[in-house]
């Protein structure tokens, strides 16, 4: 039976928005929502064991398949039972399905081509997109690989994954009308094939959610979310284009939430800016993700809310201001880092080039992105969401 051992089940709704609080059951455990999904791209925490992942208070995580696809492959994968077993992670996962990784990586960037600026190349590592799947050039030894809709389902149910995504087209924002409008059409054609590829496998311990496209169009996106609503995925994944600003990306989201199957549990890809996840959660947004805590840890970013952070979302460990500061990121953060370590010494472990420095902010970051959505869910719960909203100056 399709989707046998998982489920998902709004407890609470907030009066003033489409913000709600929901249980997500999964065969590797249960999650409350809204949640965030912290990235294991290769099948590992950048700097951080799982363990210390689950310590900084993280529920599920999301390993990416193109990257697992070239290597280690997923029959190695399979062969260790899953990236559950192999990762040492006991508790609810995602994959998504490979299409976002050839498409930013064939062109050059992610954050240029899929939310902001067109850099005006012709990719080099990706070949062709057709109705076959995507042909590219593996960024690792450079050989021509094929990635289809079935070769994505197939690899992914290999890795175990509780939660898997149906291969789409990533369109970039700068793209007209018509390609966009051809894209989700043939996104759409391979998201059926990815669900009769699907039904081949062991359906009763892997959810499947079908991807939303259609760029900045809201008669595209409004198509494509009905046709994710009159096909049998377990969820819905708003992907593509998010526009070349952040009030566009508002814009998108909320109108496209408006057209989505809301008794079903909604991702939204690749998003995390702390308020741009508090306007997603008024819209109705279940779970995030992005590599943002993890990558901006490596480069001496600690995330922090933006009266504490000069008004940014974050401070810069490397700064000089912070050399001879014996007081820890955040006075209000239990993480190890913080209970443990002045910023003085997290800018000298920058300064002398010790990986140790990245590792603590990382855990910083996980766990304030992990506290950060667990007060959210305790504030939808006890009807007090609106006051996050007028701290944050977001209306609805």
């Amino acid at each position: 039976i399709m989707y046998e051992n998982l489920s998902y089940k709004i407890t609470h709704r907030d009066a003033t928005s489409n913000a709600r609080s929901g249980l997500l059951q999964t065969p590797h455990g249960k999650i409350e929502t809204p949640n965030f999904v912290f990235c294991a791209t290769k099948g590992a925490m950048k700097s951080v064991t799982t363990q210390q992942v689950k310590s900084a208070g993280a529920d599920i995580i999301l390993c990416n398949t193109y990257h697992l696809f070239l290597q280690p492959g997923g029959n190695l994968v399979q062969k260790h039972g899953g990236l559950h077993k192999m990762l040492n992670w006991n508790g609810p996962m995602f994959t998504d399905s490979g299409g976002f990784q050839i498409f930013s990586l064939g062109h050059g960037g992610v954050t240029a081509e899929i939310k902001g600026k067109s850099s005006g190349v012709r990719p080099k590592t990706l070949l062709k997109i057709d109705e076959i799947g995507a042909t590219f050039r593996s960024y690792i030894d450079g050989r021509t690989c094929l990635l289809t809709p079935e070769g994505s389902i197939k690899t992914q149910c290999q890795l175990g994954a509780d939660i898997i995504l149906a291969l789409d087209e990533c369109t970039p924002f700068h793209t007209n009308r018509l390609y966009t409008e051809r894209s989700m059409n043939m996104s759409h054609r391979w998201e059926l094939r990815s669900l009769v590829e699907f039904k081949k496998h062991d359906t009763s311990m892997q959810a499947l959610y079908g991807i939303i496209q259609g760029g900045v169009y809201e008669d595209l996106r409004k198509t494509s979310a009905e046709f994710v609503n009159n096909n049998y995925f377990f969820g819905q994944a708003i992907g593509g284009s998010l526009g070349e600003s952040k009030s566009q990306m508002h814009e998108i989201v909320h109108m496209t939430c408006q057209y989505v199957d809301n008794q079903k549990p909604t991702h939204l890809l690749g998003i995390c800016g702390l308020g741009d996840i508090i306007h997603g959660i008024t819209c109705g947004i279940d779970t995030f993700d992005c590599v943002h805590p993890t990558r901006l840890a490596r480069h001496g970013g600690a995330i922090l809310e933006p009266q504490h952070a000069d008004g940014k979302e974050f401070i810069n460990i490397k700064n000089s201001k912070f050399s001879e500061d014996l007081s820890p990121i955040d006075e209000n953060c239990n993480c190890y880092c913080c209970k443990n370590f002045t910023k003085a010494y997290i800018h000298y472990l920058f300064k002398a080039k010790e990986l140790l420095g990245g590792q603590l902010l990382a855990i910083h970051n996980i766990e304030f992105m992990s506290s950060f959505v667990k007060k959210i869910r305790e504030a939808i719960k006890t009807g007090t969401f609106m006051d996050i909203l007028k701290k944050w100056n977001i209306f609805r």
